[in-house]
């Protein structure tokens, strides 16, 4: 038995990038993956039945949840003046817009526990959402979300952790959660 589920939305279909998530019998898998090929240009064994599902729901928990977020800067760029091409373009440009939270920071940091060595200081990080926060404030755009993330760093900041890596509130999380997110490999 195995539960499949599929992400990636209409544009994914369109496209033929959808991402299957498959949970179950991983002999089956082995089985059926050229054949779930067919609805989808990956197909990933997630574990054991289930995982499918949970996988594609954190998924679009994150992706629906980044959109608000993005919501939120985008509206604070363009009321304190730039031109919503021109933000686009350079969020783009910037870490964010090259995934380097997928590609660099969970791999190489959080699935190593790597939150010691700096590559940009929590401290700094504190001081540019603050510096963010205080604009909207200033040109009355709500930020619900960016608040509660400046929350967030402001205690892992009164852990002491301000010349830790900005990633190191994820460790908050972790607590939080009773779990920790490292690789199994």
């Amino acid at each position: 038995m195995l539960d499949s589920p599929v992400s990636g939305g209409v544009i994914g279909a369109k496209r033929g990038t959808l991402q299957v998530m498959v949970g179950g019998d991983e002999s089956i898998f082995r089985e059926v993956k050229d054949v779930l090929g067919g609805i989808g240009n990956s197909v990933g064994y997630m574990g054991p039945i289930g995982a499918g599902t949970i996988a594609k729901l954190v998924h679009n928990m994150i992706s629906i949840l980044t959109r608000s977020l993005v919501a939120e800067g985008f509206t604070l760029g363009v009321k304190a003046g730039v031109k919503p091409e021109a933000l686009l373009e350079a969020i783009r440009g910037a870490s964010f817009g090259q995934g380097l939270i997928l590609s660099h920071m969970i791999p190489d940091v959080v699935f190593k526990g790597d939150f010691d060595a700096v590559r940009f200081a929590l401290k700094l990080a504190r001081k540019d959402v603050g510096l963010a926060t205080a604009l909207a404030r200033e040109y009355d755009v709500p930020m619900p979300l960016a608040s509660l993330g400046e929350q967030i760093l402001i205690t892992a900041m009164a852990r002491g952790w301000g010349d830790k890596d900005s990633t190191s509130p994820w460790l908050l999380q972790e607590e939080a959660a009773g779990v920790q997110v490292r690789a199994t490999k």
